[in-house]
């Protein structure tokens, strides 16, 4: 994970830097914006990819004398079926539409988007609490 880390944090780099050269050059404020985004959320899953680099370990990947066959094996857990983001995402619907109509809604839309995404991460939940 830590080629893909590097590599993020590199377009990151790349990003605020052709962002600064097209702010000084054009002086047009929403293509300057759009770079600077991409700056945050290029460094952002950099730094993520990092941290989960140091946590986890060495990958295969990182190995430049590894295999195909390395890397076999399970990657991890896949819901095969789930409602759950029928749901976040009609919440969310909810939310932006109230956004627009009024605050109450607005609000309505919040406390669903928390309830769903709480549903949605605990759907595979087992134990005490488990639904």
């Amino acid at each position: 994970m830590k080629v893909q880390g590097w590599l993020f944090l590199f377009c990151g780099v790349f990003f605020g830097l052709v962002g600064v050269v097209y702010w000084f050059w054009s002086g047009e404020p929403v293509g300057t914006t759009a770079l600077a985004i991409s700056v945050g959320f290029a460094l952002m899953i950099g730094y993520y990819l990092m941290f989960t680099a140091r946590r986890i370990g060495a990958q295969p990947e990182d190995d430049k004398k590894a295999e195909i066959s390395d890397g076999a094996g399970e990657i991890g857990f896949f819901s095969p079926h789930s409602w759950w983001p029928l749901f976040v995402t009609a919440a969310a619907a909810l939310a932006f539409v109230g956004f627009v109509i009024g605050w109450w809604l607005f609000m309505i839309g919040v406390a669903c988007i928390i309830m769903t995404s709480i549903g949605f991460v605990f759907q595979y939940y087992r134990g005490h609490f488990s639904h």
